[in-house]
């Protein structure tokens, strides 16, 4: 599998081969996965009991970020890829560059919950009808417009191969909806051209909105009550106001305020790293949290790794491995930052998101005992205590 930073080299355009979909694809699982920590960290650095209209919005695009890496997954796999998750070339070291995306764009990094903070989700979210919705060699300009060229090459492939050419991806490597958590939208099997294009068109109107408009396609396609796109939610905390139903894409919410309180944060210096935190660790114990956490992470891809390659019911493990990463969260960030200048300015410490190879083989271990645990190798019903008392004995 060739990770984004290679396909990158070759230039941005309509993918034209199926190896060259395949690589695209790749690269979306990269980009939905970059956008997860960096929300993460915005949420979690939302001190408990404040910025509860931010800290919702913020958990609910997170979890429909979970949703898009699933449909990007089941897209590679119905062209007959392999998604790569569980690998350390997948995790990438803070602040980074999307992948494929325009020179244009800046780098995105781990910023407490701040203007500065929201203004990168912005980047991260521009609709089309807002960036220069042109397609540069350099990259794209907007995720909508990233997938936009995805859909039209699988479109021309099929038309060059024949749909059976194209989707010739083993069904059973589908995850669907009895694998799924509902929150925002819906998991589906993708295995034909309008399988695939709703999928893509999934995460692009959750990101951006239906066409030059501010609401998602929830409604249309799931049945689900319309709710705003992810720039939009975005939007409100940062200019501090609610849309209101008829406002546009183009022009500030016109709405009722909304409550934001930028000093309810804990700030953090974003560049730090575990190295950072080990230097200290005879004085704090900010060291041994952030490993623990970034452990947690790697068991959390490492779930997902197997939920798209074939055990599609190890997805059931996603949700209470976020609860358990929410839980050592918050016993990280409430720590001064163990490096006593960056402490005297009011830094409090973060997690990393960093993921080494043996984290990953660790995890992987970890999975397996969690596998069986919950009884996720038959049909039985998903048992969380067994989970929990795990997780116990891991950390303990």
């Amino acid at each position: 599998m060739i990770f984004a930073e290679k396909v990158h080299d070759a230039g941005f355009e309509i993918p034209k081969t199926l190896e060259k979909l395949r690589e695209y694809l790749q690269a979306a699982l990269e980009v939905e996965h970059l956008t997860i920590p960096v929300y993460m960290t915005g949420m979690y650095t939302i001190r408990p009991g404040t910025n509860r209209t931010a800290y919702y919005a913020i958990r609910s695009v997170l979890l429909e970020e979970m949703l898009h890496m699933t449909l990007a997954a089941n897209l590679l796999n119905a062209v007959g890829g392999k998604p790569q998750v569980e690998h350390p070339n997948f995790v990438k070291e803070y602040p980074v560059k999307l992948p494929l995306s325009s020179e244009k764009l800046p780098m995105i990094g781990l910023r407490h919950f701040s203007e500065e903070a929201l203004r990168t989700f912005l980047t991260i979210e521009t609709p089309r009808s807002i960036s220069t919705g042109v397609r540069e060699s350099s990259g794209w300009t907007s995720i909508g417009q990233f997938y936009e060229a995805i859909r039209q090459g699988l479109v021309n492939l099929v038309k060059e191969k024949g749909e059976h050419e194209v989707f010739k991806g083993t069904p059973d490597l589908q995850v669907g909806p009895e694998d799924f958590y509902n929150s925002g939208g819906e998991v589906f099997a993708v295995k034909d051209l309008e399988s695939a294009q709703t999928a893509i068109r999934v995460i692009s109107e959750q990101g951006e909105g239906v066409h030059d408009s501010i609401w998602d396609s929830d409604d249309q396609i799931f049945g689900e009550e319309r709710q705003l796109a992810h720039y939009f939610r975005f939007n409100e905390i940062y200019t501090g106001r609610c849309y209101s139903p008829y406002d546009s894409p183009k022009r500030p919410p016109s709405g009722p305020l909304v409550d934001v309180s930028w000093n309810d944060a804990y700030p953090i210096n974003g560049d730090s790293k575990v190295a950072d935190y080990k230097e200290h660790q005879a004085t704090s114990a900010v060291y041994d949290k952030a490993v623990e956490f970034n452990t947690v992470y790697a068991t959390l891809l490492s779930c997902l790794h197997q939920a798209f390659n074939g055990q599609s019911r190890t997805m059931g493990l996603a949700v209470p491995t976020m609860l358990e990463l929410r839980d050592r969260a918050e016993q990280l960030y409430r720590n001064p930052h163990p490096d006593p200048e960056l402490a005297e300015k009011g830094c409090f410490a973060s997690a990393t998101f960093e993921i080494t190879a043996k984290d990953l083989e660790q995890a992987r271990e970890r999975v397996d005992r969690l596998v069986d645990a919950a009884h996720l190798e038959n049909d039985e019903p998903i048992d969380l205590s067994g989970i929990t008392a795990e997780s116990r004995e891991q950390f303990a």
